[in-house]
């Protein structure tokens, strides 16, 4: 049972990227002209058909390192492994990667602690460790401890993306994630993360500005916003919402990771989050099959998530 909930996240996940990487940096007046309405290659990254980018790649190095329990310092070697090609990029090389990221990684690779390597400040808030998070969230299945819960995400995020904003936003994907996995409709789950959340904050000395970015999330039902009050920019906040927004307004997965990508600009990592959510949420059978025998490496993913799951 969970073996199929892991390989339907990340299938999801890196189904979701696929289909946007072609499109990255489209606007949203060209895709409602040109939309995806299905797999296609080249574009944007010159890439065939089929292929993930650093979205899927960093998401499978957190999944491979959490098969062998979970190690901070593993998890940030893994990444450098892939930023040298060595491990799961989807043709052995990388052709696509966020600058905090990199900055990141340079850190990692001279031997920094991993959970200072991201940036810190306010321009550093790049959707790069939310695209990478959820398999974080098979790890954290069976912790019942919110405050745990919050230390892990923050330490996981912070190994390329450091900021309250980026840590918070990583938070929130994980505590609707784990009300989805609980098998709940997903409006039940979205109002249980915002009582959880809620709960959460109570006491807590965290900016109120900071945690005011996030009211349309957490205070206001973000499915009933207009698609032109929701962004789709590599901010890390503009991310969340929209993924949330795509899956919320949905009904089937398809319909969720062309939404996605079909809003434009970050296509692969609005792809991506979205499709995480929905790949988990709808199950694996629900995904096109068509798109999962396009997908490359796919033999790869299935024995990750076995090894994951076997873990976990």
């Amino acid at each position: 049972m969970m073996k199929n909930k892991i390989e339907s996240a990340l299938f999801g996940l890196a189904i979701g990227d696929a289909l946007g990487v072609p499109v990255e940096f489209e606007s949203r007046t060209y895709l409602k002209q040109n939309p995806v309405t299905d797999m296609f290659g080249f574009g944007t990254h010159h890439q065939p058909a089929g292929t993930w980018s650093d979205d899927s790649s960093l998401a499978f190095c957190l999944a491979e390192s959490l098969c062998s329990g979970y190690d901070l310092n593993d998890i940030a070697r893994n990444f450098v492994k892939w930023y040298s090609g060595n491990l799961w990029t989807p043709h052995g090389r990388v052709f696509d990667i966020g600058i905090a990221t990199q900055h990141a990684v340079l850190n990692i690779a001279k031997g920094h602690q991993p959970d200072l390597c991201g940036g810190f400040s306010e321009s550093d808030n790049g959707n790069g460790s939310l695209m990478r998070i959820l398999p974080l969230l098979f790890y954290l299945q069976n912790e019942k401890d919110i405050e745990v819960i919050y230390q892990k995400v923050k330490e996981v995020s912070s190994i390329t993306h450091a900021h309250f904003r980026s840590v918070f936003a990583c938070f929130i994907y994980m505590v609707y994630c784990l009300e989805i996995l609980k098998d709940k409709d997903k409006f039940e789950a979205y109002k249980n993360m915002q009582f959880v959340l809620s709960e959460f904050l109570q006491g807590k000395s965290f900016n109120p500005r900071e945690i005011g970015l996030f009211d349309k999330i957490l205070k206001n039902d973000i499915s009933k916003y207009e698609e032109t009050d929701i962004q789709s920019s590599g901010y890390v906040l503009h991310s969340l919402e929209a993924s949330f927004w795509c899956f919320l307004n949905s009904d089937s997965y398809e319909e969720t990771v062309l939404k996605a990508v079909n809003l434009g600009e970050d296509t692969d990592t609005t792809g991506a989050i979205a499709g995480g959510l929905a790949g988990m949420y709808y199950g694996i059978d629900a995904i096109p099959k068509k798109w999962i025998d396009k997908l490359v490496r796919t033999n790869d993913i299935k024995d990750l998530a076995e090894r994951l799951s076997n873990r976990i």
